[in-house]
C-alpha cells in the first residue's frame, strides 16, 4: 500500500461548496477515475481519503490537498492527475501528486490573501483605515465557540504577520494566522472588526495561499 498526497485548487463556483459536499465530489471522482484505491475493511468499506486542513466555505484555495491510499506501491503521477481532472468540476483542478512528508497534526499557521472593496469610500481611505485597524494594540471581535456560543476575544496577538497594499480600485491584505487543530483564527474576523469599527459593509474575497508548521515550513 502507498499513501499519496493530491494537490488541487478550489475556485470559482466550487469555493461555495461545503467540505462535506467536497468530500462527496471527490469520492465520486475517485470512483469514476478507476484509480486502484485501498478501501477500509468492515461492514461498509469505503476509500481511504483525508483532508489535512479543510477550507472554509467561500474561500479560494490555491494549495489544497487530500491524502489517499493506493493498493500498490507503484503509481503514475500524470495518469492520476489526468484521470481525476476528467472527473472533477472545473472549479477543482488537480495539479500535482506527491508522497506525504508532514502529518496533518503539524499544521500550525495559514497564509491568507484578502481582497477588499468598498464603493462608499475612496480606496486611499479604505487603505489607511485598514492599516489603522491592524496597527491597534487590541482588536476585539465576537468569535463563535463550541461550548459558550459567542465570546469576545482579542485577535491582535494572533495576527502573526500582515501587509496591506493599495491596488487603485481595491486593497489586498496578506495575513499569517494560527491554523490547525489547537488554535484557529478565521480571517473573516478581521473583516468583522473593520466593519464594526468603521460602520462599513465591505466586499471581500479570501484566498488561502499556503499552510505551515510551527517552524514556518510550508506543508508538504
Amino acid at each position: 500500500m502507498k499513501n499519496i498526497r493530491i494537490w488541487f485548487t478550489k475556485d470559482n463556483e466550487c469555493k461555495y461548496i461545503s467540505h462535506l459536499d467536497l468530500n462527496r465530489v471527490v469520492m465520486r471522482a475517485l470512483h469514476k477515475s478507476k484509480i486502484n484505491l485501498w478501501h477500509t475493511e468492515g461492514f461498509n468499506p469505503h476509500p481511504f481519503v483525508t483532508f489535512p486542513l479543510p477550507l472554509s466555505l467561500g474561500f479560494r484555495g490555491v494549495k489544497e490537498c487530500m491524502d489517499i491510499r493506493l493498493i500498490e506501491d507503484e503509481y503514475n503521477k500524470d495518469e492520476i492527475i489526468s484521470s481525476l481532472n476528467d472527473c472533477l468540476p472545473s472549479g477543482i483542478h488537480v495539479y500535482d501528486v506527491t508522497e506525504p512528508i508532514m502529518k496533518a497534526g503539524k499544521i500550525d499557521k495559514g497564509l491568507f490573501e484578502i481582497v477588499i472593496e468598498d464603493d462608499t469610500v475612496d480606496v486611499d481611505i479604505l487603505f489607511n483605515n485598514f492599516k489603522k485597524l491592524l496597527q491597534q494594540e487590541c482588536i476585539l471581535v465576537m468569535k463563535k465557540t463550541k461550548k459558550k456560543g459567542f465570546k469576545e476575544i482579542d485577535i491582535k496577538p494572533h495576527i502573526l504577520q500582515w501587509k496591506v497594499a493599495d491596488y487603485n480600485e481595491y486593497i489586498k491584505c496578506k495575513v499569517l494566522l494560527p491554523a490547525g487543530s489547537t488554535n484557529n483564527i478565521n480571517p473573516t474576523l478581521i473583516i468583522n472588526a473593520y466593519n464594526n469599527k468603521y460602520n462599513a459593509d465591505v466586499f471581500y474575497q479570501i484566498t488561502r495561499l499556503d499552510i505551515f508548521d510551527k517552524d514556518g515550513n510550508s506543508f508538504r
